[in-house]
C-alpha cells in the first residue's frame, strides 16, 4: 500500500464505487476512476502504477455488472464472448503501437465523433429504447466482431478513455439491440479487454495490489447496483446516463488537450 492518508483512502473508494456504478450503466466509469488515483496517489508515483491499479479495480466492478447483467438481461454471451475475445487481440495491438504514437494527435477526432454521436442520439430518441429484434444475423455478429471488437479493442489499448460507451453504442447500432441489452453484452467484452490490460500492466510489476483489492470491493458494489438500477429503470435511463457520460468524456478530452 503507498503511504497516502486515510482520508484520501475512503475518497479514493468512494471513487470506486461511483465509477462502477456508472460503468456497470453505460460504461465510461473510468472517467472518474483514473483521475481519481492520478490525483490520490503520492507525488512521484509512475502513471502506469494508476494504469495499473486502475485495470485491477475495474475488472472487478465489470464483472459484477456482467454476472449481475447475465442472470436478468437477455443477452448473447456466446456473441459477446466472441467479440470479447477479438477485443482482446485488439486491445492488445493498440498497446503494441501505443508505444510509438501520440494519442494528442487523436483527441481532437474523438471529441468530434462524440459530438457527431451525441447529436444522432438527441435528434433520434428512439434509439436504442426498442426491444432487441432476435437473434442478429451472422453478418451483424461479423461487424460486431470487426468493429465493436478489434476497432474499439484496438483504440482501447491505445487511448482508452470513453470504451465502455463506445461499446455500447456500436452494439446497439450494429445488433440492433436495447440500450439495456447492449450494456449487458458491453460489459462481457469489457471482461475481455480488461483481463489482457491487467496481464500486461501486471507482468510489468504496475498494479498497487493491496489499494486495489480495497477499492475493487466499492467498484463491485457500485457495478452489481448499476446493473440492478439500468434493468429497473430500462433504457430511457440508460439513455439519459448514455447523453452525459459522452458529454463529460468531450470536456475531460477538450480538457487534457488545450487546457492541461
Amino acid at each position: 500500500m503507498p503511504d497516502i492518508s486515510l482520508t484520501t483512502v475512503v475518497l479514493l473508494c468512494l471513487a470506486a464505487l461511483a465509477a462502477g456504478w456508472i460503468d456497470a450503466v453505460v460504461g465510461g466509469g473510468g472517467l472518474l476512476l483514473l483521475p481519481a488515483l492520478l490525483l490520490g496517489l503520492p507525488a512521484g508515483t509512475p502513471a502506469a502504477h494508476a494504469l495499473g491499479t486502475n485495470k485491477a479495480v475495474a475488472i472487478v466492478g465489470t464483472t459484477g455488472a456482467a454476472v449481475t447483467y447475465a442472470r436478468k438481461a437477455p443477452v448473447d454471451v456466446r456473441t459477446a464472448v466472441r467479440i470479447g475475445l477479438a477485443a482482446l487481440a485488439g486491445s492488445s495491438a493498440g498497446a503494441f503501437f501505443a508505444a510509438g504514437m501520440s494519442t494528442e494527435v487523436l483527441k481532437p477526432v474523438i471529441m468530434v465523433v462524440l459530438l457527431a454521436v451525441a447529436a444522432f442520439v438527441i435528434l433520434r430518441p428512439a434509439f436504442g429504447t426498442a426491444p432487441a429484434t432476435g437473434p442478429a444475423t451472422r453478418r451483424r455478429i461479423l461487424a460486431a466482431i470487426g468493429l465493436a471488437g478489434l476497432g474499439i479493442g484496438f483504440y482501447d489499448g491505445l487511448v482508452g478513455p470513453g470504451t465502455g460507451t463506445f461499446l455500447v453504442l456500436a452494439l446497439t447500432a450494429i445488433l440492433h439491440l436495447d440500450l439495456v441489452t447492449a450494456s449487458a453484452t458491453a460489459k462481457i467484452v469489457n471482461c475481455c479487454t480488461n483481463a489482457g490490460a491487467l496481464a500486461t500492466f501486471a507482468w510489468q510489476g504496475a498494479v498497487l495490489w493491496q489499494l486495489a483489492a480495497l477499492m475493487a470491493v466499492f467498484n463491485l458494489a457500485g457495478g452489481t447496483f448499476g446493473a440492478h438500477t439500468a434493468l429497473k429503470k430500462g433504457s430511457g435511463f440508460v439513455r439519459i446516463v448514455l447523453l452525459t457520460v459522452v458529454f463529460a468524456l468531450v470536456a475531460n478530452l477538450a480538457y487534457e488537450q488545450w487546457l492541461a
